[in-house]
């Protein structure tokens, strides 16, 4: 099966969790820092948060920089944090957004160690560790894998990205773990854009998950989109957007959003076979959307382990796995989530090309522990 990937542009997923072409690469911001008072005029009754505060905020603020600050928390009202940025405004409402410390407009090269598996003139393959952020965003203009690349590459990176991200053809998160490819020639990134945009790569996941549905006659689950595709895989189809409540997570969508298309199979389990306690899954994309596998491994029933945003770190191992499984499962620190495999054609030199990364110290003893 080929696998069916994301494209920088339809994939938000590091530390930022902005839309397509909003304001949030960390670039200073147009004024000083420090606190904007808003009073909210009799006009701009019934108004959005975000488009109230952008009629009020100083030239060069845009409306969606103000709406990544609100949902970061930095909009108070009566001294209440206010983090929808779609909240109806009052008259007479008094607002205070308080504005980060200007962030250098470029990313510096830092010498952070990088686990390279191939580079040539035109393209570097690396394996990031979990923890790492792709590249420069509000709350990480520094560490990143970027600044890393900048060091390592002498410079030498695509500009198609933009200052702030030299070279990014496609990104995971910041908590998974694995392999990325990332453009050091414009013909690199170019070439790379058209595979990732026209799905031609092959691009699968190894993750550790609570339960396990996948195992189950898909029919049982009762879930529009869920098809059985034979040979143990599922086919999961759904409109994800951002959640409603919280704007920094995702969600299943019965409308709006964006069709996401994620392909799953168990490859083990612990646990008794009717009811498994977790499962070791592969999966692959057809598209890429804002944390898909997440998304809809938690929609299935079964959020991966660790996971703090979709549900997989409130789940309780069962005793009858024993007591170290019981043990790495409680202390898994991190979404166990990692991109094993990347395959494709070169964008130069047409060479096909196909990567694997084992996993990780931490998920491979999590893998120990369980028998998987």
């Amino acid at each position: 099966m080929r696998d069916m990937s994301e494209h920088l542009t339809d994939d938000q997923d590091d530390a930022d969790l902005a839309d397509d072409g909003d304001d949030v690469s960390g670039a200073p911001d147009p004024a000083a820092s420090g606190p904007l008072l808003f009073e909210i005029p009799e006009a701009l009754e019934g108004e959005r948060l975000d488009k109230a505060l952008a009629t009020l905020a100083p030239a060069g603020l845009s409306r969606s920089r103000l709406r990544a600050l609100v949902e970061g928390g930095a909009a108070e009202r009566d001294g209440a944090v206010v983090r929808d940025a779609r909240a109806k405004v009052k008259a007479g409402e008094a607002w205070t957004v308080a504005l980060p410390a200007p962030a250098p407009a470029r990313p510096l090269p830092e010498a952070i160690p990088l686990d390279v598996v191939f580079e040539d003139a035109h393209l570097i393959v690396v394996n990031k560790p979990a923890g790492m952020v792709v590249h420069p965003a509000p709350g990480a203009t520094t560490g990143t894998l970027v600044n890393a690349l900048l060091a390592h590459c002498a410079g030498s990176l695509s500009g198609v990205g933009g200052e702030a991200r030299p070279g990014i053809v496609h990104r995971i998160d910041k908590d998974t773990s694995g392999l990325l490819v990332v453009a050091k020639s414009d013909a690199a990134h170019h070439g790379l854009s058209e595979r990732f945009a026209a799905h031609d790569l092959e691009r699968a996941y190894q993750a550790f998950a609570w339960s396990a549905p996948l195992t189950s006659d898909p029919r049982a689950l009762g879930l529009p989109g869920v098809e059985d595709e034979g040979g143990g895989w599922l086919r999961v189809e759904t409109r994800i957007d951002r959640h409603r409540a919280d704007r920094k997570r995702m969600a299943v969508a019965k409308s709006g959003g964006r069709i996401a298309v994620s392909h799953l199979r168990t490859l083990a389990h612990a646990g008794p076979a009717a009811r498994p306690a977790v499962s070791r899954v592969e999966c692959r994309l057809e598209t890429g959307r804002t944390h898909q596998i997440r998304v809809h491994m938690s929609w299935l029933g079964c959020p991966l382990v660790g996971d703090a945003v979709y549900g997989g770190r409130s789940r309780k191992a069962p005793g009858e796995l024993g007591e170290a499984a019981v043990e790495a499962l409680s202390a898994f620190p991190r979404q166990a989530l990692h991109a094993a495999t990347l395959g494709f054609d070169h964008p130069v030199t047409g060479e096909a090309m196909r990567f694997e990364a084992p996993l990780p110290p931490d998920m491979q003893a999590l893998a120990d522990a369980l028998g998987l």
